[in-house]
């Protein structure tokens, strides 16, 4: 998965996934299990250096990307992003 989750990749995932708000983003990871999510956090905290962790909601586990990790974010993915 290291390889696979490229910044096109992410960018694609957060317009499909991303719940963003004024200082952070959510990746709505629902349809995982807890195990998986916590590999995918660690890609992103490894591979990108983003500060986030896993929230459990009631329907399931979630990626919150913390707002100190907005602008590295946004310079990844940003070539990627169709403007809505």
């Amino acid at each position: 998965m290291f390889h696979y989750l490229s910044p096109k990749a992410l960018a694609y995932w957060i317009m499909c996934d991303g719940l963003l708000n004024q200082y952070n983003l959510t990746l709505c990871t629902e349809c995982f299990i807890i195990k998986e999510v916590v590999c995918l956090i660690n890609i992103l905290k490894i591979r990108y250096d983003l500060n986030c962790n896993l929230h459990t909601i009631k329907s399931g586990p979630r990626i919150y990307i913390k707002a100190e990790s907005m602008k590295r974010l946004r310079l990844l993915v940003s070539p990627y992003l169709i403007p809505f």
